[in-house]
């Protein structure tokens, strides 16, 4: 038995056998300021099934986990639910070490997997099919684009359990394997934070998965994402499929997200005083997000639910300044839908930015208000006043798409 890293059991046959990653910061773009975990699971049936793998550099400690359980040698199934890295970085390995009778996946994920690594023996698995593993039966559902083309997820029916891959998942490292066991507010945030930069512009899918899922009727105990605390609760069970399906429908609230980067201070008056504006004409929250402090991974956040999204930036070079590029480049990638949108900004003697910003928010679907802001330098109280006037005509919008 590991005398190093330990398993942590789920239920009488199904143990975590992942592995906690304290240091990652970056997630291809995403700030994962709390760390992540790979979760890998073990069933201990007749037939000892290892359900995902994980990232590379972690395989001692996952093989570790399973040590202290049984002989890893005795692993006769491994189920590859997701193709992506993170998950897989280590599945060749793993197959030669433990020699498995049966690597099972879905039909793109073969593809997907033979495209990483080179020739496998992997058995593809048809949509609803059934395993019996011996004392354990599982059954696999494609969740193709939740998030990549070759996702399913694996459902162990004596448990009610739903080994979910990268659904319902998010990034936080803990010593606490379960969702109840964290502080409520911060795993939260993660949730939305990771539905927010990973899954946004899926929403389309996730909802039709959501609605696939229901009609299989399938009672969910316990959901088991790949990535950080697994729920066990009833009621974090449903608040976590209930955020799903209202994050995927992206309806709008009274919020505003005003994003900005400044040189002189000038845009960032502006933003303050539109801000003002916003907060007269009712909107009920306006977040704040200047691009000198703030990552791109917490403003998707922010927008996640909101209504409406101002950007502004000073013109430099002709252009929008690079760290306002950088997050316009990023939403367009993510798709946020219904928003009511608004650019603007300072310049001294060309002034193109907020037009540029105009156009690719436009380009992003948000609704126009209003011709874009363009102050000239410093703004003077005329176009103090105008910034507010700004604010009010954004926030009378979007108390009218609310209303309808």
């Amino acid at each position: 038995m590991s005398e190093t890293f330990k398993a942590t059991q789920i239920t009488d046959t199904v143990w975590w056998v992942g592995a906690i990653d304290w240091d990652v910061r970056n997630f291809h773009g995403y700030r994962t300021g709390r760390g992540t975990t790979y979760n890998a699971f073990l069933i201990v049936a007749e037939k000892v099934t290892l359900v995902d793998t994980v990232k590379h550099e972690f395989y001692d400690e996952m093989m570790a986990r399973i040590a202290s359980v049984v002989d890893p040698t005795t692993i006769d199934v491994i189920i590859s639910n997701h193709a992506e890295m993170d998950h897989t970085g280590c599945l060749p390995k793993t197959i030669n070490a433990v020699n498995p009778s049966a690597v099972y996946c879905s039909k793109m994920g073969q593809r997907a997997l033979v495209a990483h690594f080179g020739e496998l023996d992997l058995i593809a698995v048809d949509e609803g099919q059934q395993i019996d593993l011996g004392g354990a039966t599982i059954s696999f559902v494609e969740t193709k684009m939740c998030h990549w083309p070759d996702s399913m997820v694996t459902y162990l029916h004596e448990d009610e359990l739903l080994f979910s891959q990268d659904a319902f998942g998010m990034h936080f490292a803990s010593h606490q394997r379960y969702a109840d066991e964290l502080e409520s507010g911060a795993m939260q945030y993660e949730a939305a934070k990771y539905y927010a930069n990973i899954l946004l512009h899926l929403s389309p899918f996730i909802d039709k998965t959501l609605t696939k899922m229901d009609g299989l009727g399938l009672p969910v105990k316990i959901l088991a994402p790949d990535h950080g605390p697994i729920y066990r609760t009833p009621e974090l069970i449903d608040w976590i499929l209930s955020s799903y399906a209202r994050w995927a429908a992206q309806a709008p609230t009274n919020k505003a997200v005003v994003v900005y980067d400044s040189m002189w201070h000038s845009t960032a008056t502006l933003a303050k005083l539109i801000g003002e504006g916003l907060v007269e004409g009712g909107v009920d929250e306006v977040c704040f997000l200047s691009l000198a402090e703030a990552h791109r991974s917490d403003v998707v956040t922010e927008l996640l639910e909101a209504g409406a999204l101002v950007v502004g930036s000073p013109t430099m070079n002709n252009n929008i300044l690079p760290s306002v590029a950088d997050i316009m480049t990023y939403l367009k990638g993510l798709k946020p839908r219904n928003l009511i949108g608004g650019a603007f900004g300072s310049f001294g003697w060309s002034g193109e930015a907020p037009k540029h910003l105009q156009a690719m928010l436009e380009e992003m679907g948000a609704e126009k208000v209003t011709d874009p802001l363009r102050v000239n330098y410093v703004p003077d109280e005329t176009e103090q006043a105008a910034a507010r006037e700004f604010g009010l005509a954004i926030a009378a919008a979007l108390k009218e798409k609310l209303a309808t």
